[in-house]
């Protein structure tokens, strides 16, 4: 009976677990619903619509911590969503980590919130990865702010991804060289049931979990479809 006890005891356990890991994620793409709908909600300081529209693939972090005491670290979890292959809509999110350190005398911890823009199929690539790091495997830069920036720059040109970040309410474009970006495969298994990677999610037409319509429906709804 005590083995009995307990093995029920330990079921109920792993359910619970299991609930709250469920839980933890849908309430991450909830947030990156949340940040992006805050972020372009206003056109004079959000992310330009021509770059928006040109984009592949958007990855989005909700509270990146950055944390220093001498040496500076950065850690945040969130999400990658590519367009499907015709440009018509947003697939299925894959999860993803960033993190990266920078050197300086820094004391204190923030919170900031991240938006990459992958621009072309090289930055694509760079995306379905096991990882890679902003500035050394891509080619990365900060992104304009603004409904009058336009797509004629050079850095449309020459950056795979285009970065911000939000902190304090402002949000501006930020150079994140040095952050690397990994599978969270760990997430992915409480979204789809399996440890897939990113590559077997945006390329394989994953039907979009039930958790994540919120954020295909934002991206719809300021991006429907690519420019050309």
């Amino acid at each position: 009976m005590r083995l009995l006890s307990l093995a029920l005891t330990l079921i109920t356990a792993a359910g619970a677990l299991a609930a709250a890991e469920k839980n933890k994620t849908a309430e991450r793409l909830d947030d990156a619903a949340a940040l992006f709908t805050e972020i372009m909600a206003a056109p004079d300081k959000s992310i330009p619509q021509e770059f928006l529209d040109r984009a592949s693939c958007i990855v989005l972090v909700p509270g990146l911590k950055k944390g220093a005491f001498v040496v500076g670290a950065k850690y945040g979890r969130g999400f990658s969503v590519c367009r499907h292959a015709n440009g018509q809509g947003w697939g299925p999110p894959a999860a993803i980590r960033i993190e990266g350190g920078s050197f300086g005398f820094q004391i204190g911890v923030s919170s900031s919130d991240v938006v990459l823009l992958v621009m072309n199929e090289r930055g694509m690539k760079r995306l379905t990865e096991d990882k890679f790091t902003l500035g050394a495997d891509a080619t990365a830069a900060a992104g304009p702010v603004g409904r009058n920036a336009t797509a004629q720059t050079d850095v449309l040109m020459t950056a795979e991804i285009l970065s911000w970040s939000r902190s304090r309410g402002l949000f501006a474009g930020v150079s994140l060289d040095g952050s690397t970006l990994r599978n969270d495969l760990d997430e992915n298994s409480v979204l789809y049931g399996q440890p897939w990677t990113a590559k077997q999610i945006l390329t394989s037409g994953a039907p979009i979990p039930a958790s994540a319509r919120k954020l295909e429906s934002v991206l719809n709804k300021y991006s429907p479809r690519k420019s050309k």
